[in-house]
């Protein structure tokens, strides 16, 4: 099985690429969706963060409140440090499981989605990465439109990702993502044949 590490940068419409392959054909990890899986009530996520952060990023009803989990990490650098340092073995060993499914299921691409792939060292479970980018211009807008969020707050949510062009120059492939939407499809087609498989759907 070929593994493709899938990310990008934040409101570059990586999640939109991952499922269009996987209309393709490919097999889809995707680990954000593992994150919300393991943090729901009792799950080892959220007894994780219950544990280590206590009440206060939780609800009245006991659901993980993830804006206030977002904030403190946002805002302070060692809290999120330790957010990694607990949530990353934990969701590595089940992307990892899952993964494995798939290989023992004969499937013959998997997309391994992960935002932090190069930043986590994920990228060693990949064969070939792959990176979804937009410029600024349009990430920006894109943020702003999605999270109903002001200019500033976007561009310190960009900022706090890293710099994308520094992903892109150690991408196997950069998939442009800035235009129109049959643009970016032509360019995962063609990316597809590359992997050796045909589409299953186009």
């Amino acid at each position: 099985m070929k593994v493709i590490g899938l990310t990008g940068g934040i409101a570059c419409g990586k999640s939109r690429v991952s499922f269009y392959l996987g209309k393709l054909g490919a097999g889809i990890v995707d680990a954000d969706a593992v994150s919300h899986e393991l943090s729901a009530p009792h799950k080892p996520l959220w007894e994780a963060y219950r544990e280590n952060f206590g009440a206060e990023v939780f609800g009245e009803s006991g659901e993980l409140d993830r804006n206030a989990l977002a904030q403190l990490v946002f805002n302070d650098e060692a809290a999120r440090i330790k957010l990694n340092n607990l949530a990353h073995p934990i969701i590595q060993d089940e992307c990892l499981r899952r993964l494995q499914a798939l290989r023992e299921a004969e499937t013959k691409v998997a997309v391994f989605d992960v935002p932090l792939l190069y930043e986590a060292g994920w990228d060693k479970y990949a064969d070939e990465t792959w990176v979804v980018f937009a410029p600024p211009e349009v990430q920006l807008a894109r943020l702003m439109a999605r999270d109903k969020i002001d200019v500033g707050l976007a561009k310190a949510r960009i900022e706090a990702q890293g710099d994308l062009t520094v992903k892109c120059r150690r991408a196997d492939v950069v998939i442009d993502n800035g235009g129109e939407w049959y643009l970016t499809k032509k360019q995962l087609k063609a990316a597809w044949r590359n992997v050796g498989h045909e589409g299953l759907h186009t």
